[in-house]
């Protein structure tokens, strides 16, 4: 077991904390979601035409999303019965290894279909670790946070995937500078080496921060369950189904952003490094952004923010894609400004605290992380795969709006369906809503 730490509780030391953790295991995960769209599919899917090959590393992209609900189960099991932090340092390791191991993996013309199987596995357990990171970290830093502030806290480790974001896009964009030949046969590969020492900061700083009071309040009262994820499914699910359907706005947009476009973009016109700068630039304006937005959702209504949120990703779907279908780089940065820092930012920096407050303290690691995570099965997972298919099969972009504008529907009907919170008392509308079924 990690060191016990005598550390006072720090609200800001918890958010950093949970800031720099969560960077690091998202731009873990998102050199994967890169790296699928330039390079993978040639060096483990080289027999199939380039639209399957496409195709093919988009769905062992997708696998991740599958594996993050078991971690979201196993995690949240181990954080509401022994305690957030030391779970959130063994989901961190877990990350680590995986993501090192696919910067070692043979290709398919070394080692044949073997090469691809050890791809998916190495996916699938990066998937396992970042379910168990993202409840984590957020409730490190909202358990820690006062009554009043705690969308703002709350919101400091979701602004660890606009971070990551930035890490992973750079980390790209200098090694595509390298001869093509050279990224192809292994400058690729150094994103994945560099999250070593990506991960040792990361347990430096996490073994620093206190355990949860929250945490602490309920170990102390006996209040702990046996099986957290049991009692999920079997007291909690209509929170678990706002929880899981309320991303559907943020996170669709998100990964056309960060992942269809770099695919996309060629066909327009555009250069990847230059998508790459420009995800970069509002990627770290997002970092501002998130939490400002956050300090609304505790100074008027979480839900209200939600639903404003919502909002937006419907009314700037069509108009994110006519500007970047300008084919002009001022085109490509107001259309990334608008889907990032603006339109995602403006539920996503919200939505840590709007799923915590669904569920006690004494299953909430489970709660958050299971909703989150099995929504994104529906909600993040296929966005690249159907944004592709769609536009295949209508040969144009406008298909792809109406998915956008479709998923922003969904999401608001069902922030609409959670009960008002009130932000003195964590515990009183989750305990409400859990015995409502």
């Amino acid at each position: 077991m990690p060191p016990s730490t005598t550390a006072v509780p720090s609200p800001r030391r918890a958010a950093f904390t949970g800031l720099v953790g969560t960077t690091i295991e998202w731009y873990d995960y998102y050199i994967f979601g890169t790296a699928t769209a330039l390079v993978l599919k040639s060096q483990f899917f080289p027999d199939l035409n380039p639209a399957t090959a496409t195709l093919a590393a988009f769905a062992t992209f997708s696998v991740a999303f599958i594996a993050r609900p078991l971690g979201g189960a196993l995690f949240g099991h181990f954080g509401d019965r022994i305690g957030r932090k030391t779970t959130l340092i063994y989901s961190l390791l877990l990350m680590g290894m995986a993501t090192l191991l696919v910067g070692f993996l043979p290709t398919y013309a070394q080692i044949g279909v073997l090469a691809p199987i050890l791809l998916v596995v190495c996916r699938f357990i990066q998937g396992v670790a970042v379910g168990g990171e993202w409840g984590g970290g957020v409730l490190m830093a909202l358990e820690h946070a006062p009554p009043r502030q705690r969308a703002f806290y709350a919101s400091w480790p979701q602004c660890g995937v606009p971070a990551g974001t930035v890490l992973s896009s750079g980390a790209f964009f200098f090694v595509q500078l390298m001869p093509e030949d050279k990224f192809l046969s292994w400058g690729w590969r150094i994103p994945f080496f560099a999250s070593a020492i990506l991960v040792l900061v990361g347990l430096y700083i996490r073994l620093r921060v206190s355990e949860s009071p929250d945490f602490l309040l309920v170990k102390q009262r006996g209040e702990r369950v046996a099986v957290p994820a049991a009692d999920v499914f079997r007291r909690h699910k209509k929170p678990l189904v706002i929880g899981m359907l309320c991303t559907a706005a943020p996170n669709i947009v998100f990964y056309l952003a960060t992942v269809f476009m770099l695919s996309y973009g060629p066909s327009v016109g555009y250069r990847t490094s230059e998508i790459f700068v420009c995800l970069m630039v509002v990627a770290l304006i997002q970092v501002v952004t998130m939490p400002a937005i956050a300090t609304l959702a505790d100074r008027y209504d979480k839900r209200t923010m939600m639903l404003i949120g919502s909002a937006a990703v419907a009314v700037t779907a069509f108009p994110i894609f006519w500007l970047f279908d300008a084919g002009n780089r001022i085109g490509l940065f107001l259309s990334l400004l608008l889907a990032l820092p603006i339109v995602h930012g403006a539920s996503y920096g919200v939505v840590s605290s709007f799923i915590a407050e669904l569920f006690p303290t004494n299953i909430r690691f489970s709660g958050v992380s299971l909703a989150y995570q099995l929504g994104g099965i529906v909600t993040s997972a296929p966005v690249p795969f159907v944004a592709t298919l769609l536009l295949a099969h209508y040969g144009g972009i406008a298909a792809v709006s109406v998915y956008v504008v479709v998923a922003a529907v969904v999401a608001a009907a069902f922030v609409a369906w959670a009960p008002r919170m009130p932000v003195s008392d964590l515990d009183a509308p989750a305990v409400a809503t859990g015995t409502s079924h």
